[in-house]
């Protein structure tokens, strides 16, 4: 059973592209669930600065979880070197980080590696409705990270 008790992870990076939908989110939802973690986000493809897309901010805030504050970061092979586990959204973001920086493979899962691992899809420039289709999406996989990496006690 992986276990943050065991002191393998503590530190966390959420990766997706933008860095404005899904990484933030996942970033949230685990940070809530795991504090006593580190937990960040950056994109493979970042819109550097920009905080969450309105609607997936919308979408969060309407079940509890704030977006404020967020600023797209770009992922860098110093951040993932710095990160004990790097949880991304799709397939091609771990083909994409192992590509540029290999020595990063055992630290690669899929954020829905426990729900199927079939990756989470993008819903930048969607309707609300595929924002709250992934959001509940996220929101599974969240708990089921959060139940392998809690404390035990």
């Amino acid at each position: 059973m992986i276990s943050a008790s065991d002191g393998m992870f503590q530190k966390i990076l959420v990766v997706c592209v933008g860095n404005i939908c899904r990484s933030p989110v996942g970033e949230r939802l685990l940070a809530a669930k795991l504090p006593q973690l580190t937990i960040t986000s950056a994109g493979i493809g970042a819109l550097v600065g920009h905080g969450a897309d309105e609607t997936m901010s919308a979408v969060a805030q309407a079940r509890g979880l704030s977006l404020d504050r967020h600023q797209a970061r770009q992922f860098t092979a110093q951040m993932g070197g710095e990160a004990d586990l790097i949880l991304v959204m799709e397939p091609g973001h771990r083909r994409e980080i192992l590509r540029a920086s290999p020595q990063l493979g055992g630290r690669v899962m899929l954020f829905d590696q426990w729900n199927g691992a079939r990756g989470i899809a993008d819903p930048y420039r969607h309707k609300a409705d595929v924002h709250e289709q992934i959001f509940t999406e996220l929101t599974s996989a969240a708990d089921a990270w959060a139940a392998r990496l809690a404390p035990k006690g």
